[in-house]
């Protein structure tokens, strides 16, 4: 299938929201907003407006995966530090911080008939690519390691290490039972 990678903004929103709308907030609610400090995960409504007024402000980041048919069928979400200051992993993360990185990318959602086709790999690629855009910089992940083990796709919304070190990533330091920090330095467009 041949995908179109675009990022989330005001003329992206609409397609967007269709697929969280789809899949029921995401995550119980979430509306991918679980990483922003203003994360209302108790009332959905709130975390939709509070995205959407993210994306009209411009401090909101995402690439996001259409199939051919013009539907998003994933994404993957990045931002700065300060857009995406909830971590996971924070307590472990904290003991010995690792370079402060210009950019970080939390969280990933595939469509679940569309898993296992090539959506979260595009939308690492196009994150990275829009990242390269605006100017590049340090970008920090912390995804887990799935390699001997059985990892249900529908719980890897942090995606897989192997496949950020597919895309030039490597491992800085462990900070859960299969959670790594792992980075890459990406120059500017």
């Amino acid at each position: 299938m041949r995908y179109t990678v675009r990022p989330l903004d005001i003329a992206t929103w609409d397609a967007f929201a269709e697929l969280v709308d789809r899949n029921n907030g995401i995550f119980g609610g979430c509306w991918c907003m679980g990483y922003h400090p203003d994360d209302s995960r108790n009332d959905e409504g709130l975390n939709r407006a509070n995205k959407e007024r993210r994306v009209r402000d411009g401090r909101a980041h995402a690439s996001l995966v259409f199939d051919e048919d013009g539907r998003v069928q994933g994404w993957c979400q990045y931002g700065s530090p300060a857009e995406l200051s909830r971590i996971k992993h924070k307590r472990e993360y904290d003991k010995v911080p690792p370079a402060a990185p210009d950019w970080r990318i939390t969280c990933f959602y595939v469509d679940a008939k569309h898993r296992g086709l090539g959506i979260a790999r595009a939308a690492l690629e196009g994150a990275l690519d829009q990242i390269a855009g605006l100017g590049g910089g340090l970008v920090e992940a912390i995804p887990e390691v799935t390699a001997g083990r059985d990892a249900p796709g529908r719980f890897l919304f942090s995606a897989t290490v192997e496949l950020f070190e597919e895309n030039g990533f490597t491992r800085v330091r462990q900070v859960g039972k299969h959670a790594w920090i792992v980075t890459r330095q990406i120059d500017p467009a």
